[in-house]
This record gives C-alpha cells, sequence and structure tokens, in this order.
C-alpha cells in the first residue's frame, strides 16, 4: 500500500510560515534544494491545500526563464509532470497535471492507495496535513528544520494533534545547519 508523507520546511519553533505570511527563511541553499529533488522523485502524486498550489504555480511557467540553472531546471522536469490533486472551496480550475478533489482527504486518500501505482501520497500544507492527521492517514512526517525562530504563524502540526508515537527512521544535517528528521508513525 502507497505510504501517505507529510514534508515541509519549518522553523525551530515549529511554524511553516511566520506571522507575517513570509516563509522566505525557508529558501533552499544547494545542498537543501538537491535534498527536495531527491524526495520528489519518489512521490507519486501529490495533495496540496489552496495556498501551497497557487505557490507552486510559479513552477508551471519557470522553464521560460533562461537565467534558470540545472537544478531548477531537473526540479522543473519532475514537478510539472508530477499528478496533483488540489483541495479547494475557492477554485473552479487548476493548471498543469493538476485536478481539484472531487471527495474528501479520506476519500481521495482511500481511492488512490488502492489504485495501482508507484511512488508515496506527499501531502503539502499545513491544513491539509492536519486533516489527515486528525483522520490517522499519516504514515510518515518529514521536517525540514530551519535554523531560525520566528514566533509564530502557521504550525507544521496542528495544536490539537492527538497522540501519536513515531520511530525515527532518518536523519540528516546540511552544512547550513539545516536538519532533516524522518519519523514514521508507529501504529
Amino acid at each position: 500500500m502507497r505510504s501517505v508523507t507529510y514534508s515541509m520546511g519549518v522553523s525551530l519553533d515549529g511554524y511553516i510560515v511566520g506571522p507575517d505570511g513570509t516563509f522566505d527563511w525557508t529558501a533552499p541553499d544547494d545542498e537543501v534544494f538537491r535534498f527536495w529533488i531527491d524526495e520528489i522523485r519518489g512521490v507519486g502524486v501529490h495533495l496540496l491545500g489552496r495556498r501551497l498550489y497557487e505557490t507552486m504555480l510559479y513552477w508551471e511557467t519557470a522553464d521560460q526563464d533562461p537565467s534558470l540553472d540545472d537544478s531548477a531546471r531537473e526540479w522543473i522536469a519532475l514537478w510539472n509532470p508530477l499528478p496533483k490533486v488540489v483541495f479547494s472551496t475557492t477554485l473552479s480550475t487548476v493548471q498543469g497535471h493538476a485536478r481539484l478533489a472531487s471527495g474528501s482527504l479520506a476519500e481521495e486518500i482511500e481511492r488512490l492507495r488502492a489504485e495501482p501505482g508507484d511512488g508515496e501520497i506527499a501531502i503539502g500544507g499545513a491544513t491539509l496535513a492536519a486533516e489527515a492527521a486528525a483522520s490517522g492517514l499519516i504514515d510518515e512526517y518529514r521536517v525540514v528544520v530551519h535554523p531560525v525562530l520566528v514566533g509564530g504563524g502557521i504550525p507544521f502540526f496542528p495544536r490539537d494533534e492527538r497522540r501519536v508515537d513515531l520511530a525515527l527512521v532518518e536523519t540528516r544535517t546540511f552544512a547550513s545547519g539545516v536538519h532533516y528528521l524522518r519519523y514514521r508513525v508507529t501504529r
């Protein structure tokens, strides 16, 4: 069965977006960007909330920028054809290899797990991940911790999260001081 993973950059104090709505502190250096490229190779479908979908739309046309480096072009070659499911109550259309979710998050995950296919079911966006976590649908948490305290904003983990026991599967430290923590949910 395909695993459901939740992976995003987070401040040391636990936020994916600061109180001012920015996340510029998550801009990856070359080493961290290479990590994200390698991570996306293992994804079969990406589930996104509206805000993250709109942020990632940049990549749909970024390949037209002649100043992009090879790593950015490699990311585009992996990200753009990747199937995406967008959960939104305000969008009526989406672009690229995306479709609007036709069912609830639990129904979509159940359907995707039942379909033949390779790669993980990745969840992006704290609101969507909180819904998946509340339903016990997340198999792995992958936290990319940035060495910054932002003092508030949108938390990586929902504040009303139920207890979830985790097993540490992998860690990595980058030269920039960023740390990667990969935990599998123990059931």
